[in-house]
């Protein structure tokens, strides 16, 4: 006690001395305090004393009523071991103590879809069967198999280019996991109802719809791979705890990679981590390193073409916790392998940096390159992702979120055929179903953003509206020719732990060749607000509903 009230002192920053009523000498005879601290005297209680505490309440300055009374009587050296501390709290008449106790006993059981399982459960308790030790005593066995996914279906009257269509499509994911021990598993996904992009739909109107129900069937797994520690396997095998993790996969595995802007695919190869490493003498609480290579199934259209078996790609990546951030990295290089990207070599670079500022703004910058011996193998992007902090923090979130490209900047790998922009906002989303209308997302020789406010309620749905622009400087004949615009508007609600409701509408609005976009805009305001601009633009819009199970 003599330690923590030492402590107390010496962070408080008190001065001592002798209480009203007792000379210097008697404090040094028979303060408990000053004889274990020597060169220590009583602390005045009247200074040190501290004001009740009430729960919720903020503290206040002292009055003249909380001052020592000159007069004061001797006190005891009990006493003095009480000034040494604060009081209990006391609580204001708007205290609710039986809410405070029901957050820990009113709590009930969620009983979400589970998957359909075989053998071991995830996330379940009880007593447990006495687990195989084929692997060894110190990697045992925990064999479950768990089937889930979800089922997505979709109506929805879409413009594109010039074409509209009404449809009602639907998509099924399948989820297989097959869970060996507590580090290793074998996992498979399924997209049995669709071929490639291709969806099993009916196109029931539109100018463009055909009129006919289309099934599309594909048995073939979308990834299907394994994944691993060598840490965990080597104790198992030798016996001894292996005192490192190098987790590791090999197969058909997902690279999703900067929120999936600079990878987004399955490839087929392998790749292997160094998790959650620090190093004292660079000031690094934490990183991860990532090493990859894969020799088939690498899609990469706007750099590759459509062939995704024609090129290998090697790469690494990291993830540092660094300058009161968060960084992530990383190299890639495609090497072409056969027809006409035979001997063609690519370079990829990324890099960001999140932060949050004063907490006011939070940014993400992110950084795009790519260069090599290709044709038209070589762009560059900037884009900066930011939110405001409001009043409502979790709930409320204004955002702006800009971008610049020059070239041809180009994603690693993407299995969705997405540009480089496919997260600056909803404006620049499909929907992986309908067709649903994009603004252009390549970023090539152009710059623009979106602008918008996301709310959440009270975090049991969304609703978000967007403006947005891109506005190219050169003519490439790659990305977007002439200006464009997008309105958009986004609500998600689920309906209960199983089925979500999402709706999404979308008005965009193209410039066509060969106009200013500035004069056009001003000496056509009345005509488009009218809707009667076909001489210098045409519009594109989408709108859809969708009804998403989870399974």
């Amino acid at each position: 006690m003599a330690l923590v009230a030492g402590g107390y002192l010496a962070m408080s920053g008190t001065t001592a001395g002798p209480a009203a009523g007792e000379s210097n000498s008697e404090a040094r005879k028979g303060g408990w305090l000053t004889q274990v601290w020597v060169g220590g005297s009583r602390v005045d209680p009247a200074e040190d004393r501290a004001n009740p505490q009430y729960v919720g309440a903020s503290s206040k300055k002292k009055t003249a009523d909380d001052s020592a009374d000159p007069a004061a009587p001797k006190r005891s050296n009990e006493e003095g071991k009480e000034d040494l501390f604060r009081p209990g709290p006391q609580y204001d008449k708007n205290y609710d103590a039986q809410k405070n106790v029901d957050i820990y006993g009113a709590k009930i059981a969620v009983e979400p879809p589970r998957p359909l399982e075989l053998g071991r459960q995830q996330y379940t308790s009880g007593i447990y069967d006495e687990s195989s030790t084929l692997l060894g005593q110190l990697n045992p066995l925990l064999p479950g198999l768990a089937i889930y996914g979800d089922w997505r279906t979709a109506v929805a009257y879409n413009k594109n280019n010039g074409k509209d269509i009404a449809q009602i499509a639907t998509r099924l994911n399948i989820d297989v996991d097959f869970k060996i021990t507590g580090t290793e598993r074998i996992h498979a996904f399924f997209t049995p109802i669709q071929k490639n992009n291709r969806f099993t739909r009916f196109e029931f109107g539109g100018g463009a719809g055909d009129g006919r129900a289309s099934f599309e069937f594909d048995p073939n797994p979308q990834t299907l791979f394994f994944e691993g520690d060598v840490g965990s396997l080597y104790s198992g095998f030798s016996g001894k705890q292996a005192g490192f993790d190098l987790p590791f996969t090999v197969g058909l595995f997902p690279l999703f990679l900067q929120n999936g802007i600079w990878a987004n695919d399955a490839i087929l190869g392998g790749a292997v981590s160094l998790t959650a490493k620090n190093s004292r003498k660079l000031g690094l609480s934490n990183y991860d390193i990532t090493l990859f290579a894969a020799f088939d199934n690498v899609d990469n259209p706007g750099i590759l073409g459509a062939d995704k078996r024609n090129a290998n790609i090697y790469g690494v990546t990291t993830f540092i916790d660094a300058f009161a951030g968060y960084i992530e990295a990383g190299y890639g290089l495609i090497q072409g392998v056969k027809d006409r990207v035979d001997g063609q070599l690519t370079n990829f670079l990324t890099a960001s940096y999140t932060r949050r500022y004063a907490n006011t703004l939070s940014n993400s910058t992110r950084v795009f390159a790519n260069f090599g011996n290709g044709t038209n193998d070589e762009g560059f992007a900037i884009i900066s992702e930011n939110s405001l902090i409001s009043g409502l923090p979790s709930t409320l979130i204004p955002y702006a979120n800009f971008f610049v490209g020059f070239g041809n900047p180009q994603p690693l790998v993407d299995g969705n055929n997405a540009g480089i922009l496919k997260n600056v906002g909803i404006n620049f989303e499909t929907d992986a179903l309908t067709g649903y209308p994009k603004l252009d997302d390549t970023a090539s020789n152009a710059f623009g953003g979106a602008i918008g406010l996301q709310y959440l309620f009270n975090l049991d749905r969304q609703i978000v509206f967007e403006v947005a622009m891109v506005e190219p400087f050169e003519d490439d004949g790659i990305g977007a020719q002439d200006t464009q615009f997008g309105f958009g508007v986004r609500y998600q609600v689920p309906i209960n732990r199983a089925w979500l409701f999402r709706a999404d509408a979308t008005y965009q609005v193209l410039a066509k060749a060969d106009e200013d976009i500035g004069d056009t805009f001003e000496d056509s305001f009345e005509d488009i607000l009218e809707g009667n601009f076909e001489d210098n633009f045409e519009d594109n819009f989408g709108i859809r509903v969708e009804f998403r199970r989870k399974l």
